[in-house]
């Protein structure tokens, strides 16, 4: 499945550069060419961000990657009770 996701990752900014830069550079598009262009582009951006966030949480459950130092809940609690005084 990490397989699957991480090909969609490289193919949603594929899209993302590729629509984004005919709708920066191209000219002589009409309009609704360009509005699909930048819509074609925004989904790039969006599922490309998504399979990424996917892709960092599965290999930091698997132990793949190092997880972020987040303290857990009674230590957060207990820190910023301390932290007034």
């Amino acid at each position: 499945m990490q397989k699957l996701i991480a090909i969609l990752n490289v193919i949603a900014w594929a899209g993302f550069w590729a629509f984004g830069y005919i709708a920066i550079t191209a000219e002589g598009l009409t309009e609704s060419q360009l509005v699909i262009a930048m819509i074609l582009a925004f989904a790039g951006l969006v599922s490309g961000i998504v399979a990424y966030m996917k892709l960092v949480r599965a290999s930091e459950a698997s132990g793949f990657a190092k997880g972020s130092k987040q303290l857990d809940t009674a230590a957060r609690n207990r820190a910023q009770e301390e932290w007034g005084k």
